[in-house]
């Protein structure tokens, strides 16, 4: 791998303990019984580590989805031909996707990266990643990236990586619910069949031949998967990469991300395998409605925060627990303590 990733590999701090155990025992003393509110404790205590302090706060937010095209989808795996990516891509800029509705609600900071489409998008809100038209068909014996193609969506996610309360990225590709699925098969020894889903709707027939073509691209290039890096560049898509480089660079800048649904999930599990040191800061948003995401976040140790039966993509899911979070925290911040409330305590 070139020089110029050498940043990949850089370690991210580690959230702060002192300001965990700070919001640890706050958490004692509100008036509540201890453990009553569940998750939304931890990720107050969580979100105060990540800021090095007992009371965090969660009022800046980015959003970036990053959309790019697929070789494997020649094979038709999808219900939509290619020409919806770029479609999507302009109607992000235009404001007229559920993600923006969801950011705009937010307040985020959102942007939409082109890495590369079939069908060029030409919006010019769009910010230019632009590395190819697709990748190449990693079913035909061949990496979908090449090395230079790699660093090119790598470095792509990394400057999109932003100083803020919480990182989101979102994804749109047709094809890469099938990318994500061969992703998570080689990276945790999956069978194929029980990893990937239906995508965007697809039947049985097109479901098998996912299934086929994935087992088919395992099989030719199982001897080159000596790392992490290597099973991205084989079988991912560049907003699949932009997003593992958004990750890694947004830990190692102390930006806690959350994470989306399914390809976002693979893009966190490669990220978390090229640097282990980026795991305690990312969150798991929601389990999607794309079968193999349970497995996948089994595989990983990881429980998402909700379960809404979603399976859009585009960062939706992530939006939607920033609203959980912020409840959880003005819970921590804003709670009356036993003592404030007057109320005996025994021992």
């Amino acid at each position: 791998m070139t020089d110029e990733l050498n940043w990949l590999y850089e370690p991210a701090p580690t959230p702060d303990q002192s300001a965990r155990n700070a919001a640890t025992a706050r958490q004692k003393q509100l008036i509540k019984p201890e453990g009553a509110l569940g998750r939304l404790e931890s990720l107050a205590i969580d979100f105060a580590g990540f800021q090095g302090r007992k009371q965090p706060q969660l009022e800046r937010l980015s959003v970036r989805v990053f959309g790019a095209d697929h070789g494997i989808a020649a094979h038709g795996t999808s219900r939509f031909s290619q020409s919806v990516t770029s479609v999507m891509l302009n109607i992000f800029c235009e404001g007229g996707a559920a993600i923006n509705v969801l950011s705009r609600e937010q307040n985020a900071d959102f942007a939409a990266i082109n890495l590369g489409c079939v069908v060029p998008a030409g919006h010019p809100g769009l910010v230019d990643e632009v590395i190819a038209p697709s990748t190449a068909d990693f079913s035909q014996g061949i990496a979908a990236m090449t090395y230079t193609q790699l660093a090119c969506a790598l470095n792509a996610g990394r400057r999109q990586s932003t100083d803020s309360d919480c990182f989101i990225g979102g994804d749109m590709g047709i094809g890469n619910t099938t990318s994500a699925a061969a992703i998570f098969a080689a990276l945790f020894d999956l069978k194929v069949a029980d990893i990937t889903g239906r995508g965007t709707g697809v039947g049985d027939a097109v479901l098998a031949r996912k299934v086929e073509l994935i087992e088919s691209a395992l099989e030719q290039h199982y001897a080159a998967f000596d790392s992490p890096i290597d099973i991205l560049r084989i079988l991912g898509g560049f907003e699949i990469a932009a997003l593992a480089g958004a990750f890694i660079a947004s830990a190692q800048r102390c930006t806690p991300v959350l994470v989306d649904g399914f390809m976002a999930t693979a893009a966190a599990a490669i990220a978390g395998a090229i640097n282990p040191s980026v795991k305690p800061w990312l969150l798991y948003a929601h389990l999607s409605e794309e079968s193999g995401h349970k497995l996948a976040l089994e595989c990983m140790e990881v429980t998402p925060i909700l379960s809404l039966n979603m399976r859009l993509g585009e960062g939706t899911g992530a939006v939607l627990a920033v609203s959980i979070i912020k409840q959880a925290i003005n819970l921590h911040n804003k709670m009356f303590t036993f003592s404030e409330a007057g109320v005996p305590v025994a021992d």
